[in-house]
């Protein structure tokens, strides 16, 4: 397979308020002994139905904020979120969520894992029990409906809990580091499993990351936040054919993304270390 020739990486602008997603100027902030911080400040974007945005930015940017604020976990902020036009101001049938800590129930098997969003939904225990087992044949888990999670690898637990949040069958897909604990084979094959399934149900997708081949690898754009407090400072667009081939994943095209998203990263993160020298040294 030959690959295209290296397109240059640009920003894409940031759409107006169109899309299956809106983030509309949302602002948080926190009380603190030191006085009152702004994690999240003016940020504004769209999700296109189907599209895949990865969030990434220094430690302490605020996207975790931003997530928790997009499936209904916080409250007291001055903006909006709206899915297919309507607000949300909790939590919402709309967005599932996927975290990085470990949220397997251990007493449960994987099935019961899977369907037990559909049992608290009340679906009678026939019609859930089949409809875990399709999401548990999607992320690749058929033979092990009825182990446990601690007969399990976490890389394995990781695909319980997404299968679990897909068996709601939500309309957007919010994904906050959830590889970060895994060796780095078992990462590129979940997100490789990931993508597959989001290709599958063309579902909205929002990956917070600190890793940027992660990012390009998975992303149709990629969304870069500021170090404290969080704003947003460029949106990439990721002109790369799809399925991301390893050929592909090795090509300058690639690597020119990869180094553009690290110029800006590493442009905050070195902002916020200075910041946090300077006051550490304040405090001497």
């Amino acid at each position: 397979m030959s690959v295209a020739p290296m397109p240059s990486p640009r920003a894409a602008p940031i759409p107006k308020p169109d899309g299956i997603l809106v983030v509309d100027d949302i602002v948080k902030r926190f009380p603190t002994p030191d006085g009152v911080i702004t994690a999240v400040d003016h940020v504004s974007f769209a999700v296109r139905p189907g599209e895949f945005l990865s969030v990434i930015g220094p430690s302490g940017c605020g996207k975790s904020t931003l997530f928790n604020i997009i499936g209904g976990l916080v409250t007291g902020f001055d903006g909006s979120v709206t899915v297919a036009g309507e607000r949300i101001d909790g939590p919402h049938a709309s967005v599932g969520m996927v975290f990085q800590e470990e949220s397997t129930f251990p007493w449960r098997t994987v099935i019961e894992n899977v369907a037990f969003p559909l049992e608290i939904a009340g679906m009678p225990k026939t019609q859930r029990l089949e409809k875990a087992m399709h999401f548990i044949a999607l992320v690749g888990l058929n033979g092990f409906e009825n182990r446990h999670p601690v007969e399990l690898s976490g890389g394995m637990r990781q695909r319980v809990s997404l299968a679990r949040t897909l068996a709601s069958e939500p309309k957007i897909l919010l994904m906050d580091e959830p590889f970060a604990a895994l060796d780095e084979q078992t990462r590129l094959l979940l997100g490789d499993k990931v993508l597959q399934i989001q290709q599958t149900l063309k579902q909205t997708t929002l990956l917070i990351t600190h890793n940027i081949t992660e990012a390009v690898q998975l992303s149709d754009r990629i969304l870069v936040m500021t170090y404290r407090p969080g704003r947003t400072k460029r949106v990439v667009e990721i002109d790369l054919p799809r399925p991301r081939s390893s050929e592909i994943v090795g090509s300058d095209a690639f690597g020119h993304y990869v180094a553009q998203v690290w110029a800006d990263l590493r442009e905050e993160a070195t902002r916020g270390l200075d910041e946090a020298e300077s006051r550490a040294r304040e405090k001497k």
